[in-house]
């Protein structure tokens, strides 16, 4: 009997994150099922609320970007079906993550979100992290919104967050001489 197409997808998504130690972004398995020809936006939106819903996926949101990461149901229930996956599509999504492995946690590495304060100022939060570890995390006062969500944008580019990061670690880490 022929696998339903849906729960193929679906197979595919909890392995992709069953296979990276960091969440991925609704646009990276996306882009993924698009590229390869798979099947459409769509499909792979109601595949991942149908995984949330299951309990099998859950998602967080920082600043319009929604993160996916495969809950321990999923993992367990993943072991059970995994072999209903071919051959040739584990094959593709083991080369593409690890094709694209530097750039997927590098987008997912670099975060920034902002938040009123009690003062009425923006409080920008921006961090830099790396696996399990936090490489840099800062707090900065913003006047407005629009400030806030520019600084955000700024930081949240890969040149940029690098660039502040060694520029930090370059003024820092600099040994008085005696």
């Amino acid at each position: 009997m022929a696998l339903d197409m849906v729960v193929l997808y679906k197979l595919i998504i909890m392995h992709m994150l069953d296979k990276v130690d960091f969440p991925l972004t609704n646009s990276q398995i996306t882009q993924f099922f698009t590229e390869n020809e798979y099947t459409n936006y769509f499909t792979v939106q109601k595949c991942l609320n149908e995984l949330i819903e299951a309990g099998f996926v859950f998602s967080n949101e920082n600043r319009n970007t929604t993160y996916y990461h495969l809950t321990a149901e999923g993992r367990e229930s993943l072991k059970f079906f995994e072999n209903k996956i071919s051959n040739s599509i584990v094959d593709e999504v083991d080369m593409y993550l690890i094709e694209n492995k530097y750039e997927l946690r590098n987008e997912i590495g670099t975060t920034s979100d902002y938040y009123q304060a009690s003062n009425g100022d923006y409080i920008v939060h921006c961090q830099v992290k790396e696996g399990d570890g936090t490489l840099i995390e800062i707090n900065i006062a913003a006047p407005d919104r629009e400030t806030a969500s520019h600084m955000c944008g700024a930081f949240d580019t890969k040149d940029n967050s690098q660039e502040i990061y060694q520029y930090i670690i370059e003024k820092l880490g600099k040994v008085p001489k005696e």
